[in-house]
């Protein structure tokens, strides 16, 4: 992974120019510390921050074809570069490089815009095509690689993080009110929106082609599920050899490097089977890396040392306190760019920062595997629900939904009041894409409630609206179990997960991460499998764990799943926060800045300081106001008037 940002003049009037691709690119260099380039020509502007990981010494972008009239710079992998090269040159190309990148130009000189088709890789790719003077952006099909793009005056701009776009802004960037709103509701932006007004993500799967002043946009691939009814119906053990035989050719291709590679150990289930694929090729050298919690209802040592001693692994540790969260988690709102509701993508941070201390620049990770083999609890409330909205009154449906949650302490009234509340909502809603969903939206709309009255009330649309109209048509016509999988693969995996908690995090120190599990080889054929062999009643993920059963401890396997969790609220009450914290919820800068009453956050404050009933909404809420705070002061007040000082650029 690196970083990548261009400058199109679409109306021949404002060439870009050197100064203004040096301010763009030095922005994030922390995505590419290896080398800095920048590509210059009267209508374009090209600019590469390089992580070094294939072809080292002849890598360097941007990279062009034999006559020079196609030049691409690329944030990514291709992982089948050498089958691709190979096919190629059979096909008489010549090839200057031993990169990755090159296979990108000879195939866009053979197929044009269908070149993504070939690619198994993560990405986001910028191509300029000389003679029919068009730029053509492309992000990988799940939406690994992030891509931002504007337009103002004439001009198109991209990059790979929004902050690369700011030295060209003529003024201090605005928050999306109803960006924010929808993070408010499903934890992040409905694509192509971001936090930023007037800011767009190339969608994933989504190719974006600037062409004078048109700019057009296309998606060429899409997860899509049967709507026939007509499954993967060969014997169950066909089925879960080809599970296998994928998931090692997947790792295996991500292995591919020219530097060492490192694998995450959670401690659960799809880390560990990655890990455990990653050592059959590599076998004792293997090094995995793990972050611990001084909080023992977060940490999972125990199971990370089962597996790391059932393979015989270097482990690497790294530790977490609530401090190191507090005093870090400013750095991870600059790099995450955008409002979050839980501290756990710091932890992530700083552990890639342990990683590129140890020498790693690459690591294999588990993300993935509950989006697409089915492994989420919201997929069994959901299943569970379902049969509750058949039969309203019945109490038996509420206790089996108990019993997912055994670490609930409740009494057998507030139990039942609880699971009423919580679960018993969408209840007249079965046939909602969104059905599995509804309830925690709801829990996390409730951080809404801390809005100023002025922001209430700019608010007229339904956060909802936006996202139903982006669904495809088909989705109907979908098992219900594909719905929720789709939604929440599109939205939070694709938004969220791999954005906040994966790319931002890992990159914020120069470190990429693989992720096996999306390969879409894997994703496709999974699509294809009955939900009842994904969950077999409520046993998420049976046929990955049944797959996989061979390289695992009995312990991993049937460990039930714990999520990824790190003290929030909590971290704020240590002395690394006091004073920011302090500041940033102060009555005056809520007002100043305009987006929550202050009344209602000092209050909210104040039960967090005494450390009495904040429960999970009050967490989410704290964390989200606090980091909707800390992301104005950074890009609105603080970092971007220090940028403007230096870089006196503009549209």
């Amino acid at each position: 992974m690196c970083g990548i940002a261009g400058l199109l003049d679409t109306t021949a009037g404002q060439p870009p120019r050197r100064d203004e691709l040096e301010a763009m690119v030095r922005l994030i260099e922390h995505r590419g510390p290896d080398d800095m380039t920048i590509f210059l020509e009267p209508q374009i502007g090209l600019a590469h921050a390089r992580l070094s990981i294939i072809d080292v010494e002849g890598g360097k972008q941007p990279i062009h074809n034999e006559d020079h009239t196609v030049w691409v710079v690329f944030n990514g992998e291709i992982f089948n570069y050498l089958e691709l090269r190979e096919g190629l040159l059979q096909r008489g190309h010549r090839f200057a490089t031993r990169t990755d990148t090159e296979v990108i130009v000879h195939l866009y000189e053979e197929k044009g815009e269908r070149f993504v088709d070939e690619l198994n890789g993560q990405f986001a790719i910028a191509l300029w095509d000389r003679r029919q003077k068009k730029l053509v952006l492309a992000r990988d099909r799940v939406g690994i690689a992030p891509l931002f793009y504007t337009t103002h005056q004439g001009r198109f701009a991209f990059a790979s993080e929004v902050k690369a776009l700011l030295p060209l802004m003529a003024e201090a960037p605005t928050l999306d009110l109803l960006a924010l709103d929808q993070v408010m509701t499903f934890w992040t932006p409905v694509g192509p929106r971001t936090l930023f007004e007037g800011v767009s993500q190339v969608l994933p799967g989504q190719m974006v082609v600037v062409h004078g002043q048109e700019v057009l946009k296309s998606r060429y691939w899409d997860l899509k599920y049967p709507t026939d009814g007509r499954y993967d119906e060969r014997p169950e053990s066909e089925q879960l050899g080809e599970i296998e035989a994928l998931m090692i050719d997947a790792t295996r291709l991500r292995l591919r490097s020219d530097v060492p590679v490192g694998a995450y150990l959670s401690g659960g289930l799809d880390s560990s089977v990655i890990t455990a694929l990653c050592h059959e090729f590599v076998g004792e050298g293997m090094r995995c890396f793990s972050v611990g919690f001084e909080d023992a209802a977060f940490d999972e040592a125990p199971h990370q040392n089962v597996m790391a001693s059932h393979l015989g692994l270097r482990r690497s540790r790294l530790d977490v306190t609530r401090g190191d969260i507090a005093s870090r988690f400013l750095d991870a709102v600059w790099h995450a760019e955008s409002t979050v509701l839980r501290t756990a993508p710091v932890p992530l941070m700083m552990l890639s920062e342990h990683v590129r201390q140890s020498d790693y620049k690459v690591v294999l990770t588990g993300e993935g595997a509950d989006e697409v083999f089915g492994g989420y609890d919201i997929f069994k409330e959901a299943k569970i629900r379902l049969f509750w909205a058949r039969q309203r009154d019945s109490e038996w449906r509420g206790t089996l939904l108990k019993r997912l949650y055994p670490y609930l302490e409740l009494t057998r009234n507030q139990g039942q009041a609880y699971l009423q509340s919580f679960f018993g909502q969408g209840l007249d809603q079965p046939e909602a894409p969104h059905f599995a969903h509804i309830p925690r939206w709801a829990t996390t709309a409730s951080c809404k409630t801390f809005f100023a009255d002025e922001v209430k009330m700019r608010l007229r649309e339904d956060p909802l609206n936006e996202l139903l109209a982006c669904l495809p048509t088909e989705i109907e016509r979908w098992h219900p179990f594909n719905r929720w999988q789709y939604i929440e693969t599109k939205l939070l995996m694709g938004n969220y997960l791999l954005s906040s908690q994966g790319d931002r995090m890992l990159m914020a120190n120069g470190v990429e991460g693989r992720y096996p599990y999306l390969d879409h080889r894997v994703v496709e054929f999974a699509s294809r499998l009955h939900p009842k062999v994904k969950m077999k009643v409520l046993n998420e993920k049976y046929a990955l764990k049944t797959s996989m059963a061979s390289y695992l401890p009995d312990s991993i396997r049937k460990r039930s799943k714990q999520p990824y969790r790190a003290p929030d609220a909590a971290a704020f009450t240590t002395p690394q926060a006091a004073e920011y914290v302090d500041e940033l919820l102060s009555p005056g800068r809520l007002r100043n800045y305009g987006y929550f009453d202050p009344a209602k956050v000092a209050l909210l404050h104040r039960k967090v300081r005494r450390g009495a009933g904040a429960g999970y909404r009050d967490n989410m809420a704290f964390v989200g106001i606090l980091s909707t705070q800390a992301w104005h002061y950074h890009f609105v007040e603080g970092y971007y008037q220090k940028l403007r000082s230096r870089t006196a650029v503009g549209f």
